[in-house]
């Protein structure tokens, strides 16, 4: 009989080499809505520009990041990170001067070397014994990285140099990234929890995925329109520049949070914490309210964001235990982020942006509903277990 695929074991700085990738393939998300309204506020980019910038980077990542998951064989891992690192420093600073199409057409390219850098980190994560703990430190430290860099944004780097500027900046943080080259594990083992061979997730794991798609396609919606929410509710661009680098402070809170609960909170009593949240912000968002009150709700929602994160991947393995559909979730997460923008996008103008909160309430709502379906299904199947042993 052949032996099950055990767990990955890797020392403290091999596993931080590992999450280093994906570290670096995210830092676009943390300083997007700064870096956009840069774009915006000099002309070179419209209203509408911004969804379809931030949806199609995010869908090349996403399907970048799930094809690798389903047909790269997890080796010459050090060499992939190179070539992925290298080109999408390479695109940062092509940004530089672009407008437009331009930045459409680039954005979508730093989305494919984006989505194999995450596949490395999420392919580490897949296959620990906890994942949420382990997702929960790469969030930690994927925003605390993003923070950094959003406070450069909002303090120095657009102020003096505007978004040519941030597309500099960007450049340099990308190349940094390689020195996680170092002590990264060549090559990982086996998925554990079934036959240890990649592939197409089961039924229910596409269920999984999907619900995935709509909940964090929610925030994805309302996210992107930060600035302009700002404005419609008479409030400056330095205010949502504001709330943008408190919510990321708050979303280290946010993963921490997680962490330490890790195994202990289950997954879905997450999920309706973090959904009422939201749910609370965008309401704040609809109205005419003081800077203070904009930005702590944005803060709320940066905590809640990053808290829940964490649990997608123990809400995929609840639904397919041979971790299949958890190699996807990242793949998954990202494709929201494209989906959200995309279709806010098409019920937004430069006048009015208050369609995304309505798009954001009604895909948050469908994720629960189908997040709530998996759960209780899963619920009944151990129950029927129980009662046949």
């Amino acid at each position: 009989m052949m032996a099950e695929p055990e767990l990955l074991s890797l020392s403290a700085r091999e596993a931080a080499s590992a999450q280093s990738f994906g570290v670096v393939s995210l830092l676009f998300a943390g300083v997007l809505p700064a870096l956009l309204g840069a774009l915006g506020d000099e002309h070179r980019l419209s209203a509408e520009g911004f969804g379809w910038v931030a949806a199609t980077e995010a869908l090349t990542m996403g399907a970048a990041t799930a094809l690798a998951g389903i047909a790269l064989p997890p080796r010459q891992l050090k060499l992939v990170a190179i070539v992925a690192t290298l080109a999408l420093a390479a695109i940062d600073f092509a940004g530089i001067g672009a407008g437009g199409t331009s930045v459409l057409f680039l954005r979508a390219m730093a989305g494919v070397a984006e989505g194999v850098l995450l596949w490395i980190t999420v392919g580490m994560i897949a296959r620990t014994e906890t994942p949420e703990r382990w997702a929960g430190i790469f969030f930690t430290a994927s925003t605390a990285a993003q923070l950094l860099l959003a406070l450069s944004f909002a303090f120095f780097v657009i102020e003096r140099f505007g978004a040519d500027g941030g597309f500099a900046a960007l450049g340099v943080a990308t190349l940094l990234g390689l020195g996680g080259v170092v002590f990264c594990p060549n090559r990982y083992g086996p998925l554990p929890g079934g036959d240890g061979a990649a592939g197409v997730p089961p039924l229910r794991g596409w269920v999984a995925l999907f619900a995935t798609l709509t909940y964090v396609a929610a925030g994805g919606a309302v996210g992107i329109y930060l600035q302009p929410l700002a404005r419609q509710a008479g409030l400056s661009a330095d205010v949502a520049r504001t709330a943008l680098w408190t919510s990321l402070a708050a979303q280290i809170g946010g993963a921490m949070v997680a962490t330490a609960l890790a195994g202990k909170v289950r997954y879905f009593t997450a999920f309706l914490a973090g959904s009422a949240v939201f749910l609370g912000t965008w309401a704040v968002f609809s109205l005419r309210v003081p800077a203070f009150v904009f930005v702590l709700a944005n803060t709320a929602a940066g905590f809640a964001t990053v808290f829940v994160a964490p649990f997608l991947v123990p809400m995929t393995i609840e639904a397919d235990p041979s971790r299949r559909t958890a190699m996807q979730s990242a793949g998954a997460q990202l494709l929201a982020g494209a989906l959200g923008p995309l279709a806010s996008a098409r019920l937004v103008s430069d006048n009015d942006v208050h369609g995304a909160l309505v798009l954001g309430t009604i895909f948050l709502l469908a994720g629960m509903s189908l997040i709530a379906t998996l759960h209780f299904l899963a619920v009944k199947d151990r129950a029927a277990l129980l009662q046949r042993a």
